[in-house]
């Protein structure tokens, strides 16, 4: 199973998530609750250590792989991501296959195919990059160290801003999954479904370091509003901030 990693960036670092991220967890997750809609979000401590402890029974489990996410700047949390829905394509095949079962010493294998989700972010973080660079991070390690195959992405079909923000990544939606699961305020919902293949990364890696170029740089933020203007293939017809 993969095995737990730090990814730094300039503005964020995306560390294992772990016990003692509990109460930071908490007060980020208590900034303003008004986004948390389609989100499961810890409110309190209480909440927060279970949250923690049911993310890391999930990784025990070789199902996913938290992180806390932390600012560079101050050290503090400002929320939580992960990778999830790991799948193994190597070794024997059979069938029916038994999707997210590594072949051989499960200590030393990487996924083939995995997901980014559980994502949020506490107010204060938003629209500063934070949530495009640890995107990058996350991507990086998972078509540059890991060699996955695919990298997938998914949002209630009514969360138009995290929706939004998938779409500014460069990836591209597969549809939308109609009466896909029950959704956090226990209505039926919609899915949307994004994926980024590794033929299609370097084009992605290139757009989202535009993107973190021009939350730095003005002469960068009128390049990418021209390379927007142009369009891209799944992605966004608007710059809109990360």
């Amino acid at each position: 199973m993969p095995v737990p990693v730090v990814l730094t960036g300039r503005i964020v670092r995306l560390e294992p998530l772990a016990p003692h991220h509990a109460e930071a967890l908490a007060e980020a997750g208590a900034e303003d609750r008004t986004s948390y809609a389609y989100t499961p979000v810890p409110h309190g401590v209480v909440a927060a250590h279970d949250y923690i402890a049911r993310a890391l029974a999930d990784q025990a489990a070789g199902r996913s792989l938290p992180f806390a996410t932390v600012s560079v700047a101050d050290g503090r949390v400002v929320g939580s991501t992960r990778f999830l829905e790991l799948d193994y394509w190597q070794g024997p095949l059979v069938w029916p296959s038994v999707p997210g079962v590594p072949y051989g010493d499960p200590a030393t294998a990487v996924p083939d195919a995995a997901e980014i989700g559980n994502t949020w972010l506490a107010a204060r973080a938003r629209g500063t990059g934070t949530n495009t660079e640890a995107k990058l991070l996350m991507l990086r390690h998972a078509f540059e160290t890991w060699g996955v195959r695919r990298i997938s992405l998914r949002a209630d079909a009514r969360n138009l801003p995290s929706r939004a923000a998938i779409e500014r990544l460069g990836a591209t939606c597969e549809g939308i999954r109609r009466a896909h699961s029950r959704g956090l305020d226990g209505a039926v919902r919609n899915t949307a479904f994004y994926s980024i293949l590794d033929e299609e990364w370097p084009a992605v890696r290139d757009i989202i370091e535009m993107r973190m170029a021009a939350a730095t740089s003005p002469s960068a933020l009128d390049r990418a509003i021209n390379r927007e203007c142009l369009g891209h293939d799944g992605g966004s017809s608007q710059l809109i901030p990360a």
